[in-house]
């Protein structure tokens, strides 16, 4: 095995250590994740996962695509649980970002402009769970972004090919999760 299949596998095992306690919790009721962000979420990471492969991203896409559908799995039980629904009007244009990033993609046949988009709708799409945590802190989980952040930077690591369409997207949600974690303990404290 190469290091860059030993490190994205190191990735993907952090993503499902992450995602269990977080589904765990969401299941008991303790975490009410933002079912809108969730859903965004869930059609950027799959697309960047596909922008990636096709760019070359090699080992270090498969964390995304691992989490892409687990991601999936999260809004459905976010939906179903009756987490957070409260809709803002510019949740809806972060999701309808998402979506015309899609056709976007195929009109230009390249890869980059769409993981640009994606990766400003990701970012964006922590707005509702933004807002959300700054008014609940204790509703939201700061091990699973902590993880999710280290998987992210490993992600870039374990990648095959360095360009703005393999790296842009790991890092900006690394940096998301890294001012959600921030803004949670922030409001933790203060409180």
């Amino acid at each position: 095995m190469t290091s860059n299949v030993i490190i994205s596998l190191f990735a993907i095992i952090l993503t499902l250590i992450g995602f269990y306690p977080y589904i765990r919790d969401i299941l008991r009721g303790t975490i009410k994740p933002h079912v809108f962000s969730w859903v965004i979420w869930s059609v950027v990471t799959l697309v960047v996962y596909f922008a990636q492969v096709q760019d070359g991203g090699g080992a270090g896409a498969w964390p995304i695509g691992i989490s892409g559908v687990l991601t999936i799995y999260v809004a459905v039980l976010a939906y179903f649980k009756k987490s957070e629904v409260v809709i803002e009007r510019v949740d809806w244009l972060f999701f309808i970002m998402a979506l015309i990033s899609l056709p976007f993609w195929y009109l230009t046949s390249d890869p980059l402009w769409t993981v640009l988009i994606l990766s400003t709708v990701e970012v964006l799409g922590f707005a509702p769970t933004l807002r959300k945590a700054y008014h609940q802190p204790y509703q939201e989980n700061v091990t699973f972004f902590f993880l999710f952040m280290v998987r992210n930077a490993l992600s870039i690591i374990a990648l095959e090919h360095y360009s703005i369409t393999t790296v842009l997207f790991p890092a900006a949600g690394a940096t998301a999760c890294l001012l959600l974690i921030s803004t949670v303990i922030y409001r933790r404290k203060s409180i």
